[in-house]
């Protein structure tokens, strides 16, 4: 039996939604003009890779096996949608709008057309001005918006300039913020931006006269290692951290952070992730296992494919355990793990993917109190899909050669699930609370400092003393969207290990 080896690259990222894309999907013209599929191979590779990876392939009509009955009717099909983009939209497995508008099974899939661009963010580079924030609805009305700051990523342009954590901007470009234009003046292809600062005066936000200027920078890298720190919180050693993405490439940071949490005789823990949209699953196992242990026996994850693939997928490779090395095989150096039994989690809605696979994969062993909001509910992964159908249209750094060189669109259709060890994956309404804390805009806090209202509060779980600060929130952060949700990678969780698929 023949078996084909290439790279796996799967990403859980945000909603196939037409209002992301450039409006709504229109019908297919009932008399299309005749083509031959030379003229239409973007879509006709579409259909194709869909055909074979799509998780909910069986369900929809228009990539069944037998949908055609002729070569002439396909070709049609192809043709009567002429716009690459919302052909690929018609034969997802929705066609939902954003903000929970309407409910749909498949929430995350989405495509892009420049493959190499996708890549490069996998790898966490991107073009950034390094300032992350949310975007909120004034609570009094349902059209203008706001921004408040996250945090900064360090070494960048944003890092260099007078704003922090917290501040608030309502202009950008002198253009007040709203529904119809924050997309354009935030995430356009503008490199540079002038942002109008405001105040909190109560419950209120006024706008001043100062500004801010970022600039982006080409091949901005983010460590997602923000904060790590032991707390001696009244001769308790608190290890905390502040992990803001999955990526493979910091996986020997992360390690060493651990090694240091060890050596400074830390036994508890809080992993902030309340920003963390997702990354590797292999990096997110080796976190799993930083925490609970190098367990090798035990099952971390097991992944589940339509019925077309998971036949073609031996049980070695759909079953992750957890590990004793960084490296492959678990052959590089040790894990560094605190061998915890309980773990204090902060996660909010911006929380996903492989953050969550964290949460839930370690559920059938340790016990995690997670403090904050109900998490995003991805469980789907997706694979980065390219015109080599030579390669089953999966992407392989090894084979760019062989793409297609008329055709650099990549598609993220959600291809499968992971479970835990106990079975459980169904979380697509989130991960809710133990200790429900939302953050507050007028007391947001330093990351990692004790009196952070959420650090604070794990503190309090964590000690079992009563805290002196009251968790009232004055100003409840109501996120609408982020940058993290709005980068071209988004929300993702891919998988970075061989696939062998018999054929």
């Amino acid at each position: 039996m023949k078996k084909l080896l290439f790279p796996l690259f799967a990403f859980l990222l945000i909603a196939c939604s037409s209002d992301d894309n450039g409006g709504s999907i229109e019908n297919p013209n009932p008399n299309p003009p005749t083509a031959t599929l030379e003229e239409v191979q973007v879509q006709n590779f579409m259909w194709g890779a869909m055909n074979l990876w799509y998780f909910w392939q069986a369900d929809v009509d228009d990539l069944a096996d037998d949908r055609f009955s002729n070569n002439q009717e396909y070709t049609e099909f192809l043709a009567a949608t002429e716009n690459p983009r919302d052909f690929y939209y018609q034969i997802c497995n929705r066609h939902s709008v954003i903000f929970g508008e309407e409910n749909s099974i498949d929430r995350f899939s989405f495509l892009g057309d420049d493959y190499r661009e996708l890549v490069n963010n996998l790898s966490g580079v991107s073009k950034s001005n390094g300032l992350e924030f949310g975007v909120q609805l004034f609570s009094d009305d349902d059209n203008l918006l706001f921004g408040y700051v996250q945090y900064i990523v360090p070494n960048s342009d944003a890092s260099t300039k007078d704003i922090k954590r917290g501040d608030i901007f309502t202009r950008v470009d002198g253009q007040q913020l709203t529904l119809g234009n924050y997309r354009n003046l935030l995430f356009g292809s503008n490199n540079s931006y002038t942002l109008g600062m405001a105040d909190i005066n109560g419950t209120e936000i006024d706008d001043n006269d100062k500004e801010v200027t970022l600039t982006k920078i080409e091949n901005q890298v983010e460590d997602p290692i923000l904060v790590a720190k032991t707390l001696d919180v009244n001769g308790t050693k608190v290890a905390y951290l502040m992990y803001n993405r999955f990526l493979r490439s910091f996986d020997e940071q992360l390690n060493n952070a651990f090694g240091q949490f060890v050596a400074d005789g830390a036994t508890e823990l809080v992993l902030d992730m309340r920003y963390n949209p997702g990354g590797s699953v292999n990096t997110s196992r080796l976190l799993a296992s930083m925490i609970y242990g190098a367990n090798t026996d035990d099952l971390y994850i097991r992944q589940r494919y339509n019925n077309k693939i998971q036949p073609q997928l031996s049980e070695e490779f759909l079953e992750d355990y957890f590990a004793s090395g960084i490296g492959d095989n678990n052959s590089g150096a040790a894990i560094n793990t605190l061998n915890l039994s309980k773990i204090y989690v902060i996660a909010t809605h911006g929380s996903a993917s492989a953050s969550e696979l964290v949460m839930n994969s370690l559920a059938p062993y340790i016990d995690i109190i997670h403090i904050g909001e109900t998490t995003r509910g991805k469980n789907e992964f997706s694979i980065t899909l390219v015109d080599d159908p030579g390669n089953a249209f999966a992407y392989s750094r090894n084979r760019e050669d062989e793409i297609n060189p008329e055709n650099s669109w990549a598609l993220q259709p959600l291809v499968g699930r992971n479970e835990n060890a106990d079975g459980f994956f169904d979380y697509t309404a989130g991960l809710a609370p133990t200790i429900f804390l939302e953050e507050d805009l007028a007391n947001l806090g330093e990351l990692g400092d004790e009196n952070e209202p959420l650090l604070a509060r794990a503190i309090q779980e964590i000690t079992g003393a009563a805290s002196k600060q009251s968790f009232s929130v004055q100003m409840p952060a109501k996120t609408l969207t982020s940058s993290r949700i709005e980068t071209p990678l988004r929300d993702n969780m891919y998988l970075d290990k061989p696939i062998r698929l018999n054929k």
